[in-house]
């Protein structure tokens, strides 16, 4: 393959943006801004200094850009519709235009490690997914940075072997746990999954009920040799580790006892106050906010927000669910504060909980990833995107 010229090698060596709104980590203010070498170099109340050639914002925001640590999207792209499989580097590169298109400049792809009975096909896709990404990351295709975050399934005896096989890749940087079973954490609702599985497949009830029986009668004696399995890989590899749909407080404490420090889309609010209690991090579903609460009949996200224990959120299975959601919480009150400490849910914070101490703050020394916004009827309209100072969207 022939290999482009990657957008960072681009970049100019200064830009100067003036008569923007700065969104830092704890205030808005008007003023400008330097970029030099990639990198934010300075940054300046009131307009530009006379003389220096400078791109007029408008009085538009200037944003860090998003920092997305779990969203499913790129599966949805290489199955774009049942029985459907898209070639993994071209629907990579379509998960791509979609990412950079809602301003998120660093994304971590959430892939399905093992499989669960309603998905079997993603126990071939794995390594295909990560192989594009890797494959259009070196050729400079990408406009966003990919890096993998491996969600994985514990009911299933093939997850060890598949998270071994992968957690070594340099682009694979967090691992979450998780456990999709009826009647347990997001599913509790059992007599709404049967429904659901019906309609998905077409089978009479009786069907589905045995399908269920015989999938719960293994699961636990699975899980409890998959789950140490996961949690030693990771430790071992130095990944980050997140509980998934946390939903009683016995979930924390098993959380805890491994030593997770994040709890990602706790399923009620007992269960993201004790995480907390406990020192644990709280991710919630952008697509939440947005909806007033949540698809599965669980915690609306919002709960969280007004208690003080959301600390960010991610898109999940919405790529521009995090804009929309920073800034229907910023400009709810008008109050410049408010946007800030909202931008910083979906920029500083989930950056900081990955371990990415160099980027998702405007702050002098860090990458210039930048996000032209502008509100319009209360809703963000992204104008341009600046990925370590050059200009890809």
């Amino acid at each position: 393959m022939t290999r482009l010229e990657h957008p960072v090698a681009l970049r100019p060596l200064e830009t100067v943006f003036d008569n923007a709104r700065l969104v830092l980590a704890d205030r808005v203010v008007d003023g400008h801004l330097v970029l030099r070498d990639g990198q934010i170099a300075e940054i300046g109340e009131g307009r530009a200094p006379a003389g220096l050639a400078s791109v007029d914002l408008e009085g538009d925001y200037l944003l860090p850009g998003l920092v997305d640590i779990h969203t499913d999207h790129l599966e949805k792209h290489v199955f774009p519709r049942a029985h459907v499989k898209w070639n993994p580097l071209r629907a990579a590169l379509a998960h791509d235009s979609q990412i950079i298109g809602a301003g998120i400049t660093t994304v971590f792809d959430s892939l399905c490690v093992g499989a669960t009975v309603k998905n079997p096909e993603r126990l071939e896709i794995l390594a295909p997914m990560i192989d594009a990404l890797e494959q259009a990351q070196a050729a400079g295709m990408m406009r966003a940075e990919h890096l993998v975050h491996l969600r994985c399934e514990i009911v299933d005896t093939h997850t060890p072997a598949l998270t071994e096989a992968n957690i070594s890749r340099d682009i694979v940087r967090i691992v979450s746990v998780m456990e999709h079973l009826p009647g347990r954490r997001q599913s509790r609702d059992v007599e709404a999954y049967i429904n659901r599985r019906m309609a998905e497949t077409g089978h009479a009830r009786r069907v589905v009920e045995q399908e269920m029986a015989d999938m719960l009668a293994v699961a636990d004696g699975i899980s409890a040799s998959v789950r140490p399995a996961v949690i030693a890989l990771a430790k071992a590899h130095g990944k980050p580790l997140l509980s998934h749909d946390d939903t009683e407080l016995a979930h924390i404490d098993e959380a805890v006892a491994d030593g997770i420090l994040i709890s990602e889309f706790p399923c009620t609010i007992e269960a993201a106050r004790y995480a907390r209690d406990k020192g644990m991090l709280n991710v919630g579903g952008a697509p939440n906010i947005l909806r007033g609460g949540s698809q599965s009949g669980n915690v609306a996200m919002g709960d969280l927000l007004a208690e003080g224990i959301l600390d960010l959120l991610a898109s999940d299975y919405v790529p521009r669910s995090m804009l929309d959601a920073a800034f229907l919480i910023g400009l709810d009150t008008g109050n410049d504060a408010r946007l800030a400490e909202a931008i910083r849910l979906v920029s500083k914070a989930p950056a900081a909980a990955a371990g990415l101490a160099d980027r998702g703050e405007i702050a002098a020394g860090l990458r210039g990833d930048l996000l032209q916004v502008r509100a319009l009827a209360g809703h963000p309209v992204l104008r341009r995107v600046w990925r370590e100072g050059s200009i890809v969207h």
